[in-house]
């Protein structure tokens, strides 16, 4: 596989990325405005920035997709240290169209938001640590 070129960004630039959609995510309750479908979007984008962070991080080639199902499938299949609890992730793939544009799904629940969130948390989280101990393994 081709090395990345250097316009993609490093993992903490895409991590950075991933944690201001996921504290935009994690606002909803101050903003009872916005609609949930809004927030998950956000939730979805710091759960696919994250696992891009992971994937430029171990220098493998991703497409520009929205769909955390080929995400998942990529990671795994480099051989990445998947936690396999993450898998319902790819359930937050319809949040990259549902936030964005009305009819596309029904409303969005408070309980699918909170699970959305949750699971953009994980994701988030299982990034940052997998990246730091890489980042401290690499000479």
């Amino acid at each position: 596989m081709q090395p990345l070129s250097p316009e993609i960004g490093s993992p903490r630039d895409w991590l950075r990325y991933a944690k201001s959609d996921l504290v935009i995510a994690q606002s909803a309750r101050l903003l009872p405005e916005v609609l949930f479908d809004s927030f998950c979007f956000h939730a979805q984008q710091a759960a696919e920035k994250s696992m891009k962070a992971v994937l430029v991080q171990a220098g493998i080639r991703f497409p520009f997709t929205h769909n955390l199902e080929t995400l998942t499938n990529l990671i795994k299949t480099a051989g990445i240290d998947w936690d396999e609890t993450l898998n319902p992730v790819i359930e937050l793939s319809i949040y990259a169209l549902a936030g964005r544009y009305p009819s596309v799904s029904e409303a969005i629940t408070e309980e699918e938001y909170d699970q959305a969130v949750a699971l953009a948390e994980q994701v988030f989280t299982w990034a940052q640590s997998l990246i730091e101990t890489l980042s401290e393994e690499s000479p």
